[in-house]
C-alpha cells in the first residue's frame, strides 16, 4: 500500500488556487481547539468582532491575499434550524469573513433534501483539489484527507454549485 501524501496546509493550499476555493461545511457543531477560547467569550457575553478580528487575522490576511489576485473565495454551511450555539458564534464572525473577501451563504439542511453531497465538509480548489476536512462525533478535527480524483472533484463541485444556488446570502440569513 502507498502511503498518503501529507496534506497541505490551508496557507499553502488557498495560495495555490489560481481561480476558486469553495468551502463546504455541514455540521452543526465544531470543536475545534484554536477556537476553544473564543466560543467560550462568545457564549458568555464578553466576545467582541475586534476580539474575533484579532483571532482571524492570519486567516483573515490569507483570504485578501488571494482574493486579491482575483480568485473567488465562497462558503457555504448547511444548517439545522433551529440552530446550535456554535452556528450562532459562526453567524456573528461571518463579517469578518465578508470584509476579507470571501461570499458566505447559508442553507437549512432541510432545503438541502435531495442534493447529492460528499460525506465530510471539503475545499475544493480549482474544481480540481478537493481536501476532505474530517471530524470525530463530538466536532474534534481529525487527519484531513486529499483527493485529485476527477469525479470526486466533480461530486464536490456539484454538490457546492447546488448548495450555493439554493442558500441564503449572509446579511439576508436570519437565525
Amino acid at each position: 500500500m502507498t502511503p498518503k501524501a501529507p496534506v497541505p496546509s490551508f496557507d499553502e493550499l488557498l495560495s495555490s488556487a489560481t481561480r476558486s476555493a469553495l468551502h463546504l461545511e455541514m455540521r452543526d457543531v465544531y470543536a475545534v481547539a484554536e477556537e476553544e477560547e473564543e466560543v467560550r467569550l462568545w457564549r458568555s457575553g464578553e466576545w467582541t468582532l475586534d476580539d474575533g478580528r484579532k483571532a482571524l487575522a492570519g486567516w483573515m490576511d490569507l483570504v485578501e491575499s488571494i482574493t486579491k489576485r482575483g480568485v473567488s473565495v465562497r462558503r457555504a454551511r448547511i444548517v439545522s434550524v433551529p440552530v446550535t450555539d456554535y452556528i450562532r458564534y459562526e453567524h456573528a464572525l461571518s463579517p469578518l469573513n465578508l470584509s476579507a473577501g470571501e461570499e458566505v451563504r447559508w442553507l437549512p439542511r432541510r432545503e438541502a433534501l435531495g442534493i447529492p453531497l460528499p460525506a465530510a465538509d471539503f475545499w475544493l480548489i480549482d474544481e480540481r483539489l478537493v481536501r476532505f476536512n474530517h471530524f470525530s462525533g463530538d466536532g474534534q478535527a481529525v487527519d484531513p484527507e486529499m483527493s485529485e480524483d476527477p469525479a470526486v472533484a466533480a461530486l464536490c463541485a456539484s454538490a457546492f454549485a447546488a448548495v450555493w444556488d439554493r442558500a441564503t446570502p449572509h446579511g439576508e440569513f436570519q437565525l
